[in-house]
């Protein structure tokens, strides 16, 4: 009550409201569901029933709102009032006509997406909505790959991802205690069903029970001599291979320089970024040398973290009687020698990573050049049937106060190019420069923490 300078509780426990255009009556969700109430003191609310409740919709009325709200959007939200000197007007003008064509709400993405793509910026994105698809069926996966094998005449394991299973989102259940397989073992039946030349294993396991799997493992191919195995699946092996790529690139930096320098790949600048950060950075702290990997890394927001770990500077060295380990001031410096590997694939803050990396001198930047994409999002802005689009808010500039980045990307120092031919021999070029470059850096110039000096003597004899 304004005039009374006053305020009362009407009612509490609920989970939001809306008021009627009267401000009379208000509708509000509580713990059973929703409910009318007055608004007044000590108000009972009247419950709605929701479960017969629908809704008409006049998809290409809906279709015509959602284009002009995503055109909304951008105009009030684009990081520059100037649309990057174009018309916006006129780039809507020319294309709302185009929703007379328009059959289906992926149409409409498509005409959303030509449009804001008009203003040759990253990160404008256009996604969802009321797409009318059906649900996906999860496939259980077992971390490995099965080859019918013509002579046999059956399927046999030819490959188990090793995956680690200390840790749940790198979890092989081929490898799990009490699994008992090898490579070269033939897979007969999965959940009953005898596999055949005819079969495709994976129509099966799109059905099977994602809490386990029964497989029917032997070194033959007779039915009578197989072991029954029972797995515990998972709905995507992609960690799994992505774990096998970063180890194996682990060992051949280790291999090529003995064990002095480090290998490490951040894949986006996100949750996933920081988990393999945190893991693998400070476990090689004390190596002569750093490979640091953002290839393909999607970006997100962690770069400053990172980089700001790479940047510090040694100021001094602790030495304790009881550890043989010299510890550094600030702590956990590195004072190896860095390099970073960069592709056409590195992208937004993945782009800003490899930027700042290269202006501070940290070390050479090794690959292609970078996506260039650094107008940044700061997620989804919501459509009326559930879709959204990214409008690009921020821009990013260089200390100058100069755009930076965006629309080019950032120029290794050493270009080296994976061609295909090389990927398919097994070969990674970029790797290969970026061990020569770093190792010759750390025979020219050995870094390190210094050793422990011998104990100071201050009895008075010794200071005479």
């Amino acid at each position: 009550n304004l005039e009374k300078r006053s305020s009362s509780t009407l009612v509490s426990g609920l989970f939001g409201a809306a008021f009627s255009a009267d401000g009379r009556h208000f509708l509000a969700r509580d713990s059973s569901g929703f409910k009318v109430y007055e608004a007044k003191e000590g108000a009972k609310g009247t419950p709605i029933r929701t479960s017969r409740m629908g809704t008409e919709i006049d998809p290409t009325a809906e279709w015509g709102q959602i284009f002009d709200d995503a055109w909304r959007l951008f105009r009030d939200f684009f990081y520059v009032a100037n649309m990057h000197g174009y018309d916006w007007e006129a780039i809507r003008d020319r294309y709302r006509p185009l929703l007379q064509h328009v059959g289906h709400r992926s149409d409409l993405n498509y005409l959303i997406s030509e449009m804001i793509a008009e203003l040759n910026v990253s990160h404008a994105y256009v996604a969802g909505g009321d797409l009318g698809r059906p649900d996906r069926a999860p496939v259980a996966l077992f971390g490995g790959r099965l080859r019918f094998d013509d002579e046999a005449g059956a399927y046999r394991l030819d490959e188990i991802f090793e995956g680690d299973n200390a840790e749940p989102n790198y979890r092989s259940p081929l490898t799990e205690i009490g699994v008992d397989v090898e490579v070269g073992d033939f897979v007969l039946a999965i959940d009953g069903r005898e596999l055949t030349a005819d079969t495709n294993p994976y129509e099966v396991l799109r059905h099977a029970d994602m809490g386990h799997v029964e497989l029917m493992v032997s070194e033959t191919t007779e039915m009578e001599d197989a072991e029954s195995v029972v797995i515990h699946p998972i709905r995507s092996e992609d960690d799994l291979i992505y774990w096998a790529w970063t180890e194996d690139n682990r060992k051949k930096v280790a291999e090529a320089t003995d064990g002095r320098v480090g290998y490490l790949h951040i894949p986006d600048m996100g949750a996933s970024g920081i988990r393999e950060w945190i893991k693998h950075f400070y476990a090689q702290i004390d190596k002569e040398g750093l490979v640091i990997d953002v290839r393909s890394n999607g970006g997100g927001n962690i770069s400053p973290m990172l980089l700001e770990r790479l940047e510090r500077r040694l100021s001094m060295v602790d030495f304790e009687r009881h550890n043989d380990v010299t510890e550094s001031v600030p702590n956990r410096t590195f004072v190896g020698h860095l390099v970073c590997l960069l592709n056409e694939t590195t992208a937004s803050d993945g782009d800003q990573f490899a930027w700042v990396f290269g202006q501070k001198g940290l070390g050479p930047l090794i690959g292609k050049r970078s996506w260039g994409g650094v107008v940044g999002i700061y997620g989804s802005l919501s459509l009326m049937d559930g879709g959204g689009v990214s409008v690009p808010e921020a821009g990013s500039g260089g200390p100058d106060g100069e755009w930076i980045i965006e629309g080019y990307g950032v120029d290794p120092d050493i270009e080296v190019d994976n061609d295909p031919t090389s990927l398919a021999a097994g070969r990674d070029p970029q790797l290969e420069k970026a061990i020569e470059v770093i190792f010759q850096s750390v025979k020219d110039d050995p870094r390190g923490l210094p050793s422990r000096p011998a104990p100071p003597v201050k009895t008075e004899e010794a200071l005479r």
